[in-house]
Order: C-alpha cells, then structure tokens, then sequence
C-alpha cells in the first residue's frame, strides 16, 4: 500500500473512493476541480485499475494490491458477446442472458471490491494513517459500497458522486420513487406508462430488490459483522449521506420527487471543444457541406461481434459523410475509404466540432450528455448497463433512435442513420435539449464544488437529510396510522356490539323466573275452571231435566183431565 503524502498548506483534505471505467472519467472531472481550488485530494484505487493511474498532479494516491486479478476489461467484452448472441434467441432468452451476465459482472465487481475494503480495514497502520491525515470529507461513488463502508469507519462526513448505488438507480434509495410513473432501471420504459407496462415496470422493481438482498448485501455482511456493531445494515448506511450529487438533470431525466439533499450536477464533465489534431482537424474538412459522424462505444467496449461490426462498417461506405470510428481491433473488409478508425479519439472535441452531423454511440451517460450539450442527435446501440434506458429518455424527446445491435442488419442501421441525418427533427429537438441544459446561472461543475465546499464548512447537511431513513417501512408508508384508524371505529363498534349483548343477556336473566310462573298459573287455571264447572254443569242439566219432567207431568195431567 503506497504511501499518502498530503500538503499541509491544503484548503481542505479530500479523500476519494471512486469506481473504475467510465465512472472514474467523470470523478477525475471533479477531482481535477477540486485540486484546482486548492484542496488537497487522496485518491484510493487498486494496484491493477484500469484508468486510475497512482501518479498525478491533481492527487496523492492509496494503492491497494489484491494479490489476484479477478475482474478485467475483459469480463465486460465476453459479457457483451453473451448478451447480443441471447438476443438473438428472442426476447425472453435474451433477457434471461442479460440477467445472468449483470448478476455475474455485479457478483465479480462486489467480491473485488469487498476484497480491497477488507485487506484495508486489517492493515492497522494504514488505518492509523488514514486516521491521523484528518481528511475533512470522503467523496465517493456508491454504486460500489466500499467507499461508504470506510467513511463510516473514518468516521467521516460523505458527499456522493452519484448516478447509480449497488443494486440501482440513486433516487431509489433516497427520495419517493411512485413506480406508477417512475421507470426502473432496466426496464426501458418512459414515465407515460399503461397497465401492462406498469406491471413490467413492477416486475424489474421486484428483480432490483432481489438482486440487492440475494446478491449484494450478503458479500459485505461478513465486513460489517467483523468491524462494526452488531446491527449494522448496509442500506442504513447508504442512505446517510450528507449531499447527492446526481449526474443527472431534468433535461435528459423524467420529472420524478426528490430530495433537498439532492443537487444535480448532469453534464458537469461537458465543456466547450478544443481545437482538434492538425490531422484530424483535416479530415473533418474535408467532409464539406455533408459533415462528419462520429462513432464511439465508450471506454470498456472497443469493438462489437465481427457480424455486426461488418453491417456497420458496410452502411458507412454508402454515405455521402465522412465517418470517424473509435474500433480497436481487425480492420472490417467491408470499411469505406470515408471511414477513418481510431483506436482512441477526442469524443467531447468531435462532438462540438462543427462538422459534426450525427453520434452512433451505446448510449453512455457520459457520451450521452456530451451529445445533449453540443447538440449532437444520436443513433443508440445499446449494449448493457443503463444504456438502454438513457437512450430510452432521448428517443422520448424526439433527440435518438435506438436499435438492437444483436439483429442489427446493414440496411436497418443505414436507413435509421439517413433518417437522423436527412430529418431536421432531430437536429432541432437535440438543439432545444443543449439550449435548455445550458440555459442556468451556474456550470454544474461549479455548482458540485460548491457543494463539497458546503458540507466540509458546515461539517455535514443534516438540516436537509430527512428522517425517514430512520423510520421502518411500515411507519414510512403509514401502515401504522391506517391501522390505527381502523381500529378506531372497529374497537368502537365491538366495544357497541358488546355492551348490547351483555345488556339483553342480563335483561333475559331478570325476566325468565316471572315468564315461568305465568306459564304454570296459566296452565293451571284452565284445569280447576274445569274442575268447578263441572259440578255446575251437572247442576243446571239436573235442573234442566227436573223443568222438563214438570212440563211434561204437567201436560199429561192436563190431557187427562
């Protein structure tokens, strides 16, 4: 582990955990920036990176040897052939590749990095080190918790560099996300969704959820256990940043809630063009009136399968543009003469160039915003990763096409590039995204350092965090309170149902020994009237009888006489 030296004349002491790739491309953005105003920046980063190199001007470095390289540039090359062969297959082969190359490429990424945080929290001296430089804030990229996990062990105020955390997208994991109108990541939907997409949107949400709680949070459990309390839940401590600062905006995002800790810094790495290489600055004048496009997929993808390669290739020879291509590898038999290949080229300076006509690109959000800012409409191909929903947001705006690079044909990809060429739409609508995004008072880029500034004055922002990290699910969606109100009115009625009851139970008990003798007096009565008319009864028929012997004695004597 190399040695830190920091400057004691330093503003402030910053301390960097990034990620490598195209998230390092951005994150050096604002560590240049930052050394740029004087403070002194540390940067932590593994012995093999792949773009973070241990010597800079801009900051002192912690270098970490792992001993085994286990995740390469490429991992990512075999991953993308794995995927575009699935979609071949259809879709649901497709998606069920893509599912298992992301889980492969998360699982390796998560294990590496666990690795690194582990070999560093057990080198006591490295710790002490880290501890004594009284670093004021750490800046890091959750979308690999090792920053995170070590802040908290630091004990240190956290600032994010921030578009994705391990298992999906930022605003998830801090502000109200209603997937009813907020799509998930992975999904490709916009923010207009019917029933069935609404329920495709649900399905990708619960796979996130899995893929957090089956995938990434048992790879750091055994960290949390050895070196933090007992409890110590992962997603409580994501959530307990001090500042967001989201790669983002509205512009290229959907409208969706948010937070007052969010502050959103989307194309902070964009900036006007440089003048190009005399060679290159040839070429692009070359191409006249007809203009330029520009092709790149982006630092971790050099080169797409040799079929696909050969269909793009085959379509470029057939403009009437001039065509400059960032391809490493075989040269494509079927390359035009208007076709210059590069193995590395200035994508934001092309893009800015006034020549520039269209970007064919895999929809990055780093290349993505470059095209918003300099007013580029693209042609996506998307590959893995968030590309697709970038793209998705483009096309939305009427600024893209996107294609399926998996089935791509030479005539599907020539007629969707003359389309973006020939029809002034895309160029007005991506026009009107670059005048919107540059249109506020102050550059993003600014606006991120002032913020790091802020919280490192102001030893946090809590002021701006909510609570409701702190509460448990049931009380953040109001379970509680509903419960509660129904048993208001439910306890309530029982309560009446009860006391009723208990009344008429008692009433029936005072009323049935009186109900009991008016029955037998009842039944009685009947049978002594029975018993003293009978006597009368007789009585009368004897007297009856006695009237009716007189008459008629008295009859016969009458005759008689």
């Amino acid at each position: 582990i190399s040695q830190c030296i920091l400057d004691g004349s330093a503003l402030y002491r910053i301390l960097v955990f990034p990620i490598d790739g195209s998230h390092w491309v951005n994150m050096e953005v604002l560590v240049k920036e930052l050394h740029g105003r004087s403070h002194q920046v540390t940067v932590i980063r593994q012995a093999d990176s792949w773009f973070v190199r241990e010597r800079s001007p801009h900051y002192t470095s912690v270098t970490v040897k792992l001993g085994v390289t286990t995740f390469d540039l490429g991992f990512f090359e075999q991953a993308v052939r794995n995927v575009l062969e699935g979609r071949r297959k259809g879709l649901v082969m497709g998606s069920l590749v893509q599912i298992r190359e992301l889980v492969s490429i998360l699982r390796a990424a998560h294990s590496s990095t666990c690795t690194m945080l582990s070999i560093m929290l057990e080198d006591w001296a490295l710790m002490t080190q880290l501890k004594d430089s009284s670093f004021d804030v750490m800046v890091t990229d959750p979308g690999m918790p090792a920053g995170i996990i070590l802040a908290h062990y630091l004990n240190l105020t956290m600032v994010y560099n921030v578009r994705w955390m391990s298992f999906g997208e930022g605003h998830f994991s801090i502000a109200p996300s209603p997937i009813s109108y907020v799509p998930v990541p992975g999904s490709g939907l916009t923010d207009n969704m019917g029933l069935l997409q609404r329920t495709q949107n649900l399905i990708h949400y619960i796979i996130n959820l899995l893929q957090e709680r089956l995938l990434v949070l048992p790879i750091y459990s055994d960290i949390l256990d050895q070196h933090f309390p007992p409890g110590t839940n992962l997603l409580s401590l994501q959530q307990s940043a001090d500042m967001w600062l989201m790669r983002v905006d509205f512009v290229f995002e959907f409208p969706r809630p948010t937070m007052p800790n969010v502050v959103y810094i989307g194309g902070f790495q964009c900036r006007p063009a440089k003048p190009l290489p005399g060679e290159l600055e040839a070429f692009m004048q070359s191409s006249g009136e007809q203009g330029v496009v520009v092709m790149s997929l982006g630092t971790l993808i050099s080169a797409l399968p040799k079929e696909v390669t050969e269909a793009v290739a085959a379509a470029f020879a057939q403009l009437p543009q001039k065509v400059v291509w960032r391809l490493m590898g075989k040269r494509p038999s079927s390359l035009g003469n208007n076709t210059l290949l590069l193995d590395w080229l200035p994508q934001n300076d092309l893009l800015g160039h006034p020549k520039t006509r269209a970007f064919v690109a895999h929809g990055g959000t780093n290349g993505v915003y470059e095209a918003i800012y300099h007013g580029v409409p693209v042609l996506g191909l998307p590959l893995l990763f968030d590309q697709q929903d970038n793209l998705v947001r483009l096309q939305a705006k009427g600024a893209a096409q996107v294609l399926d690079a998996a089935t791509l044909t030479e005539w599907e990809f020539l007629e969707a590039l003359q389309d973006i060429l020939k029809n002034p739409s895309y160029q007005r609508n991506m026009k009107r995204l670059s005048s919107l995004h540059r249109d506020q008072p102050l550059h993003p880029l600014d606006r991120a350092v002032f913020w790091v500034e802020y919280v490192i004055r102001n030893k946090g922002a809590s002021h701006l965090r909510t609570e409701a990290y702190s509460m448990p699910w049931y009380s953040y969606y109001s379970l509680d309170v509903v419960a509660l109100l129904l048993t208001i009115p439910l306890g309530s009625v029982g309560a009446l149902f009860s006391f009723v009851r208990v009344l008429l139970k008692r009433r029936s008990k005072k009323t049935m020994p009186h109900l009991g003798n008016t029955k037998i007096e009842n039944s009685a009565k009947p049978e002594s009237k029975r018993v003293e008319n009978i006597p009368q009864l007789d009585k009368n028929k004897t007297e009856k009888m006695s009237h009716a012997e007189n008459r008629e004695t008295q009859t016969v004597k009458s005759k008689g006489k």
